[in-house]
């Protein structure tokens, strides 16, 4: 079987498998995230943490939730770092550096996962265990309440109430992440991911030199990284490390995790507002762009223009072997169109227009189908912008499921949307006013575009690296811990207040002009808005960069 031909096999069978499981998966989170009754487990935890579940809140105090528990979550976190080497299995490593450990916080809690550190000799087991793969069950969860919370803004008629923020994130915690975590790590350690609390190993290497191989609870956090897309990895070769990703099928699963729940949430929204339709429109939008950028990707790696990419026979160069070129683009394609950020080869190594379209993914906003919530809340924002542009199109006041778009809806989409840009573009602007951008391994375009990826990586909280910048200095840490930070806060509270916004409507009955939002029309309309809005608000930049180095 020639490469070319299993490449095609494993994305077929992907996509295949993905189809599938999105109405099981989006009908369970409805179930999930729907009902009134709460289980044993549950109502002690909320005993615990003193919280009436069955009290909603208002947007407002759904936000202050959600603020307040990454708050403490940030502290916590930074706090485990700062004492490291006095807790229990620090295997001797010392204390976070302060900005350094501030960075890793904030980049945890936001569900980025960016480091700028090697997991195997920075963190402790203890500080990996209770500290870093936590925060990648919460944050994941909180993704995905905050989207719960807009859909319900959708749903709901002339309430004021959007839920319970905490009663969302424990029951996304305990009836989703964590089981299907307990089953996927077991898989990991039969497919031969370490799973100990070994010091390490001395070996001896085939050149006869000795190396010190770290162990530890990989396959436990391995799971969860790619299930919350989260996507910090345990080793500094994230999943191109054979002990993060040992076989091709670990890597086919580890890619169908990091999309799987992501793909279902359009059906959990269509349940929710009461028309499946609407999940499928959506789930069309995010499923037309992801394929695009998959063969884009694949097909550019394979092109493999440049001189030695030509001479070799494609663009190997930072690729993991195990895996070839296919595997290795997909990946990149699909850990980037979410909030993920694990990476089994190296983007810096890409061809120039190659490495351009995981930019141009993340860009994106990470809609395609984006993290775990933030990718349905985000193109719920663009729907949005979308029946509003409608609107002005054909002289009417715009409605997206019977919800009047006006101006206090168009403020809070139009702040969402320039957020992220604003991040990026003065992040980056920064880097090279100040002269940081001279930890760049490259100048000319190719440095442009490792500066561009870092803080687009930081402000979309996705997580992945060129690779070819330092950024472990206290400027980088501080810098990209903020647009991390900014990244994902402002974003939910924009959207909470969107979501208190329509839910205090009452709807409006669909008439002859209203603009059908389940039909092809509407797919189109939002494909096209998604990405022509990115082309005008990042196209000068990518100019500079990746294009003028592919051109």
């Amino acid at each position: 079987m020639t490469t070319a031909t299993a490449g095609v096999l494993f994305v077929v069978s992907l996509i295949a498998a993905l189809a599938l499981a999105y109405r099981p998966v989006g009908d369970y989170l409805y179930r999930v995230l729907t009902p009134t009754r709460h289980s044993r487990v549950e109502r002690g935890i909320y005993r615990l943490v003193g919280v009436d579940a069955d009290a909603e809140q208002t947007w407002a105090v759904y936000a202050r939730s959600v603020l307040a528990f990454s708050a403490v979550s940030v502290l916590l976190l930074y706090a485990m770092q700062r004492l490291q080497d006095h807790l229990w299995l620090s295997l001797g490593f010392a204390s976070v550096a302060p900005d350094q450990a501030w960075n890793t916080a904030i980049s945890f809690v936001t569900n980025t996962d960016w480091q700028s550190y090697s997991g195997e000799s920075t963190m402790g087991y203890l500080v990996q265990m209770a500290g870093l793969a936590v925060q990648n069950f919460v944050s994941a969860a909180v993704g995905i309440a905050v989207a719960a919370a807009l859909v319900r803004g959708f749903a709901r008629s002339g309430a004021d109430r959007l839920g319970n923020f905490w009663v969302d994130l424990i029951r996304v915690v305990l009836r989703v992440l964590l089981p299907v975590a307990v089953v996927g790590a077991i898989v990991f350690i039969a497919a031969g991911m370490v799973q100990n609390l070994s010091a390490g190993t001395d070996v001896t290497t085939l050149t006869g030199a000795a190396q010190h191989v770290t162990g530890g609870p990989v396959a436990s956090q391995e799971v969860i990284k790619e299930l919350g897309t989260n996507g910090g990895g345990f080793y500094n070769a994230n999943s191109a490390h054979p002990f993060e990703n040992p076989t091709g099928w670990t890597n086919w699963l580890e890619i169908f995790l990091l999309l799987v729940i992501s793909f279902g949430l359009p059906r959990t929204f269509g349940r929710m507002v009461g028309d499946n339709r609407q999940g499928y429109a959506i789930v069309a939008v995010m499923a037309t762009l992801a394929i695009i950028s998959l063969v884009a990707v694949n097909l550019l790696q394979a092109a493999h223009q440049g001189t030695v990419p030509q001479a070799v026979g494609a663009a190997t160069e930072g690729t993991e072997t195990r895996f070839g070129v296919p595997q290795s683009a997909t990946f990149a394609a699909a850990t980037t169109l979410t909030s993920t950020g694990a990476v089994n080869s190296f983007h810096d190594s890409y061809t120039a227009l190659g490495g351009g379209v995981p930019m141009v993914n993340m860009m994106l906003g990470e809609i395609a189908p984006g993290g775990t919530g933030s990718g349905l809340y985000g193109m719920l924002v663009l729907a949005v912008i979308t029946v509003f542009v409608a609107g002005l199109m054909v002289g009417r006041t715009p409605e997206y499921l019977g919800k009047k778009i006006g101006a206090r809806e168009i403020k809070f989409t139009a702040l969402y949307f320039l957020v992220t840009p604003l991040l990026v573009l003065t992040g980056t602007a920064a880097a090279f006013a100040t002269g940081n951008d001279s930890t760049a391994l490259n100048t000319g375009p190719h440095g442009l575009s490792e500066v561009l990826y870092a803080f687009t990586s930081a402000g979309n909280n996705n997580g992945s690296a060129f690779a070819g910048l330092s950024v472990n200095t206290t400027w980088w840490n501080t810098a990209l811990g903020l647009a991390m930070l900014l990244g994902r806060f402002v974003p939910v509270i924009l959207v909470l207040g969107l979501a208190g916004s329509l839910a205090a409507q009452r709807p409006t009955p669909a008439s002859a002009g209203t603009l059908k939002t389940y039909q092809p029309l509407f797919v189109g309309m939002l494909t096209g808005v998604s990405v022509v809005l990115i082309a005008l608000t990042y196209l000068p930049a990518l100019a500079l960069g990746p294009l003028a180095e592919g051109l």
